[in-house]
């Protein structure tokens, strides 16, 4: 009878235990989900600024149209990549999109700006001044919100794959979850260094 009772208790326990990991596996994968909703608040207020700085650049550049139509193409994008990237932040090939996405947006607003350099009555006007402080602040929000986030998936990831918690990972199917890295073409050139 001792044993039997041994036995239910080492039981107990080990469901316990069980259900313990599965409950923190929730709480981390609910974590990641959070701080992607903080990267989808700083997004969305990135692409609803996008509009406006085309069309305070609109009238001065009217020849730089295929840029315009650039910015506008990869703004879609993302915006795109976003909705699936929220549908499941767990979800590694939507965070790829999204990832890919970002950099194409960046990409094409660099060319922008760099284009209205050559309009000093545009680097002069103040909707735009407005606008490109706007997004260089929206920018940082972003560059946290991902900071963030990377910590959550972290996180989450070192948890699913962590013995005896991989056992519960893998029997209720938490699936590894992906770092939102946006890549920056310029970040990756070598520095020229001229003397």
């Amino acid at each position: 009878m001792v044993a039997l009772l041994v036995i239910l208790g080492i039981a107990a326990a080990i469901v316990f235990y069980g259900i313990a990991i599965y409950n923190n596996l929730v709480t981390l994968k609910n974590r990641v989900k959070n701080a992607f909703a903080q990267i989808d608040v700083q997004l969305t207020r990135r692409y609803d600024l996008i509009p406006n700085l085309i069309e305070a650049v609109k009238g001065y550049m009217k020849h730089e149209r295929e840029t315009l139509e650039d910015v506008i193409k990869a703004r879609n994008a993302a915006v795109s990549g976003l909705q699936a990237a929220a549908a499941d932040p767990t979800d590694p090939d939507a965070i790829k999109k999204l990832a890919t996405a970002e950099a194409g947006l960046g990409g094409a607003l660099g060319r922008l700006f760099a284009l209205a350099e050559a309009y000093p009555d545009l680097k002069a006007n103040e909707n735009m001044m407005h606008f490109q402080e706007e997004l260089s602040t929206t920018e940082n929000k972003v560059a946290f919100a991902r900071q963030a986030f990377n910590d959550a998936v972290m996180n989450y990831n070192t948890s699913c794959e962590s013995f005896p918690n991989s056992i519960i990972a893998g029997s209720f199917n938490f699936k590894h979850a992906e770092f939102l890295e946006i890549e920056d073409e310029v970040k990756r050139e070598v520095p020229k260094v001229e003397f």
